[in-house]
């Protein structure tokens, strides 16, 4: 997150999810059934690459090539070195359990490097409704086990940049420590993280807070511990660790040590005061703790500190600092020693957010220390580096600073910082916006200028506000994101080169097109100085700020009219607002509250509709006046969407609602005078249209809903009747409550919000196009369908001792499946380890897979998907042949 932006993105990132919780029935009423078919999709990220802060980076020691980054709320990710990407790992957490999507500590397991850990939980106060858990995985995160813990975890919370909070014992790697934030102490586990206990012993709590005036409880939380390090010297394998070391958010008593295997622990004798100590790196060859201090614990604030080097042998500490204490104006955080070169150390000036953040580097253990940059004349600045963003070019900003800020920048918020313990020559460091790297590293010690470029590829941490999909021209979408304002994709696999400019949001709220006219786009969002408005003419490749009206403090939401002639306005800090033309002067609307969601017809240019507790809103002379509707038994709160359908007159889709009222998803035919509540929608949060399917008139309709007691993202195509969850239990991303829309150039390609995985698309395999329309909500009586089946099968992921793989299964016969089971063998020895969407039994080298309860229905032409985690003794040669029932399937 860039830290301008902060209030706005926590208040979002907080708000939003928490109205999505599950309602509760009415009382005498059941929750409704719905037909739930199965179909297969492929699923992956329009290409943005990073877009969000990268707080920690952990690589394996034992293993070359093993690393992990978390985000604060984007999940956990492992990098992959054949192809120099980063893996998800965290896609699984679903809806209920959104909060663990933000991570606020990873610890891989050095002696089983198959092993690694994740501490999960996104806010300590209210925003989030559930407690923090600590994710277990014997397959490098290939699947998970929870271990769920009696308090909050805060991966997005103020101080989530200090750590790592969670450690492996080095030399008895079934002990584990876990420092926790709220005053809970420090915890423990010695069965591998399946079950935690506090440590009594621990002394000190913590007690620093950001902010102790803040009511909504984001900054006033006590910080806590902040870290665990472990002197491995002092133990031998099998037998835990003696000494630990562990960093505590009190200024007064930063770091304890434990010399028993934390049995006791003591406050360090002689250590610095009045810092709070971010990082605690040892280097157990020449017996140095490094720790890097800073006034404020991050990742926005800090204004001074200090690094100190504390003898293990002796206990004597030296104050190691690069600047004089007097002469900073940023904190310390990022700390990182070479492995094959022990006396080698780097630290960040993380908080240095002008002109540039700071790299230190010593040779001899912080005895004398250089720069990465560096003034030769104010404000003239030589680098020790060069930058090369042409992999993600809009990590200039679109900017044209004066010295001695240049762009791109060496980074901000740079709180992550490690070399490769494996090769000296490489490092990566997080920033607020992506994962930045080198692989000449060791070029900065004989003069020569190394390379920092961006080794990001696959981490995709964008929050999405809005999407929005034309039917023509050179863009393929549109998004509304938090931090970088959004992005014209015209290619999906494709970084594009610039987010929006002129202006450029800080967080783009809105965003629409006019439907007849798809070069005309308009988007609202916040700015701390300009206008919160943006128009373009060329469908998005150019755009200029409009004029605001007095009040206005934020984007809120926005609507183009049909023909891109006029344009009505929402903003937060004033009423609606209409326009004729781009937005140089503005008429205040009446009839309608402020604060009022607001969308347009897409058929009739003057027709413009708004939402607000409860009441709909129409207007038909362009925005001027707004006449609230009769309609009746909708949402009373404000947790709504709502979606005109192209092409179709007063045609009106609205999702929304809360668990203390009406939620799900109706359906208006006549411009919002009533609406219809589908039976089968239990709750729904999106709703968007894409391409008809083949065959149909209707456009295809897309949600984020729960339906037939199943949460997912779910698809119909004949207009509600019929629903097919085309999302599985593996790709589920938190919360996907804020916008969906499908493509309306490509039957089935539907785009997802995420809140901090970016934009996701899938794209289905479904070439027929046809949902089951018989009604059956899975779980059939045949398990050996007769016809004809055909099998993809799929290898996603492989590691030493283990694979990941996908099977799509289609029915290509001609008639429906009501039940269905799946047989193969394997050559190689392979035995599967977990499954998800369907159950399965294995014998030697014989698998049989039967369906899940929900998805044994499978219509002619459709199919459906699954997943499965493995081991590997051997080779992995895919599997020969597929049978269902008696009959062979096609392998494609």
């Amino acid at each position: 997150m860039r830290r301008i932006s902060v209030l706005a993105a926590v208040l979002a990132l907080g708000a939003g999810p928490a109205a999505g919780a599950p309602p509760v029935p009415a009382a005498g009423e059941s929750a409704p059934r719905a037909a739930v078919a199965a179909e297969s999709y492929t699923w992956k990220n329009a290409r943005i690459d990073g877009g969000g802060f990268v707080p920690g980076i952990v690589f394996n020691r034992k293993e070359k090539n093993l690393a992990y980054a978390r985000t604060d709320i984007g999940g956990a990710y492992r990098w992959q070195q054949s192809t120099k990407t980063w893996t998800p790992l965290l896609d699984s957490v679903g809806w209920d359990e959104w909060g663990h999507t933000g991570v606020v500590s990873i610890a891989t397991d050095s002696v089983d490097p198959d092993r690694v850990y994740a501490a999960v939980g996104t806010y300590t106060n209210s925003w989030d409704p559930g407690n923090g858990a600590v994710l277990r995985s014997t397959d490098r995160g290939g699947t998970w086990r929870k271990a769920d813990l009696p308090f909050k975890l805060g991966g997005n919370m103020p101080g989530r940049g200090m750590g790592e909070r969670l450690a492996v014992d080095p030399n008895r790697n079934s002990v584990l420590y876990l420092g926790a934030p709220s005053g809970k102490g420090l915890w423990r586990s010695t069965d591998s993280g399946a079950t935690w206990s506090q440590v009594t012993d621990f002394p000190d709590p913590g007690n620093y807070v950001a902010d102790p005036a803040d009511t909504s409880g984001y900054g006033s939380d006590n910080q806590g511990i902040v870290w665990v390090t472990f002197d491995e010297s002092t133990g031998s394998a099998g037998s835990a660790t003696r000494t630990i070391y562990v960093g505590v958010a009190d200024k007064d008593n930063a770091v304890y040590r434990s010399t028993d295997a934390g049995a006791t622990w003591q406050r360090i004798p002689g250590q610095p005061t009045g810092y709070l100590p971010h990082k605690g790196v040892l280097d157990a060859v020449n017996g140095y703790l490094y720790i890097a201090y800073s006034d404020t614990g991050g990742p926005y604030d800090g204004g001074k500190g200090r690094l100190m080097r504390y003898a293990t042998a002796t206990g004597t500490w030296t104050d190691i600092s690069p600047v004089a204490e007097a002469d900073t104006y940023f904190g310390y955080s990022g700390l990182t020693v070479d492995r094959q070169h022990p006396g080698t150390v780097m630290a960040t000036g993380y908080s240095s957010w002008w002109p540039d953040t700071q790299i230190f580097r010593s040779t001899d253990s912080g005895a004398t220390w250089s720069k990465a940059w560096d003034y030769t004349s104010y404000p003239d600045r030589e680098n020790r580096y060069t930058m090369d963003v042409s992999s993600s070019p809009w990590l200039t900003w679109g900017a044209d600073p004066s010295p001695p800020e240049q762009t791109p920048k060496l980074g901000w918020m740079t709180e992550a910082l490690e070399i490769d313990p494996f090769d000296s020559d490489r490092m990566m460091y997080g920033t607020g916006a992506t994962i930045y790297g080198t692989e000449d590293l060791t070029k900065w010690d004989s003069g020569a200028k190394f390379t920092v470029q961006p080794m990001v590829q696959g981490l995709e941490e964008t929050a999405v506000n809005d999407l929005a999909a034309p039917p023509s021209g050179g863009a393929v979408l549109f998004s509304a994101l938090g931090d970088v304002g959004g992005f014209r994709h015209t290619d999906l696999t494709k970084v594009p080169s610039m987010m929006y400019t002129s202006p450029n949001f800080t967080t783009t709220t809105s965003v629409d097109f006019a439907e007849s006219n798809p070069a005309t786009v308009v988007r609202a969002g916040n700015l701390d100085s300009g206008p919160h408005i943006a128009f373009s003419t060329d469908n998005g490749a150019n755009w200029s700020g409009g004029s605001d009206p007095s009040g206005v403090s934020g984007g809120g939401t926005v609507a183009a009219a049909a023909d891109g002639s006029r344009f009505v306005w929402s903003p937060e800090g004033t009423g609606v607002q209409y326009t004729t033309g781009f937005g140089t002067s503005w008429s205040a609307s009446s009839g309608i509250p402020a604060g009022a969601i607001v969308e347009s017809d897409r058929v009739d240019p003057k027709t413009f509709y708004g939402f607000k507790s409860g009441r709909f809103y129409v207007s038909t002379d362009g925005g001027a006046t707004f006449t609230a509707s009769a309609a009746t038994g909708l949402p009373t709160g404000d947790s709504v969407r709502f979606k005109a359908l192209p092409g179709g007159k007063g045609d009106i889709w609205l999702a929304g609602g809360a668990s203390d009222g009406p939620y799900g998803l109706w359906h208006s035919t006549d411009g919002g005078a009533t609406f219809t509540k589908l039976a089968n929608v239990e709750q729904a949060d999106t709703v968007g249209f894409g391409r008809a399917a083949p065959g149909a008139s209707y456009q295809t309709l897309y949600t984020s809903a729960k339906i037939g007691g199943v949460r997912g993202i779910f698809r119909s195509t004949d207009q509600g009747a019929t629903w097919t969850r085309i999302n599985d239990d593996a790709h589920q991303w938190g919360w996907t409550g804020a916008a969906i829309t499908g493509d309306p150039r490509v039957y089935g390609r539907v785009y997802v919000s995420t809140n901090g995985r970016g934009v996701i698309y899938g794209d289905t395999s479904d070439a027929g196009g046809g949902d089951d329309g018989g009604g059956d909500d899975g779980g059939g009586t045949d398990p050996t369908p007769s016809g004809a089946c055909a099998v993809t099968y799929r290898v996603t992921d492989e590691w030493p001792g283990g694979f990941q793989a996908d099977v799509q299964l289609a029915n290509t016969g001609t008639a429906a499946w009501n039940g269905w089971s799946l047989a193969w063998s394997f050559a190689d020895g392979q035995k599967v380890t977990s499954m998800w969407n369907a159950g399965y039994s294995q014998s030697g080298a014989a698998v049989t897979v039967t369906n899940a309860g929900w998805n044994g229905t499978v219509a002619a032409g459709s199919s459906v998907g699954f997943g499965f985690t493995g081991s590997l003794s051997g080779g992995n040669t895919q599997p020969a042949s597929f049978k269902v029932g008696d009959r062979l399937c096609s392998v494609g």
